[in-house]
């Protein structure tokens, strides 16, 4: 996902997609424990991916706690 598209992910959204990011990297890293995986870059792609959906979940976060204080 480019970060165009994930900066126009409401909070709700980019929870739920990070909830679905996780696991599906949680299920990655097991399976490359048990055997390897064609392409091992993918498990740093999905870590990075997970990183750049909390990082915009945080600033909406405080974006959002800004305009309810002023």
């Amino acid at each position: 996902m480019k970060k165009e598209e994930i900066k126009e992910l409401s909070i709700k959204e980019l929870k739920d997609q990070i909830e679905v990011a996780e696991k599906a990297y949680r299920e990655l890293k097991v399976t490359h424990a048990i055997s390897p995986i064609d392409n091992p870059a993918k498990i740093t792609c999905d870590r990075r991916e997970i990183a750049r959906l909390k990082t915009v979940l945080r600033s909406k976060e405080i974006e959002a706690q800004a305009s309810v204080v002023e």
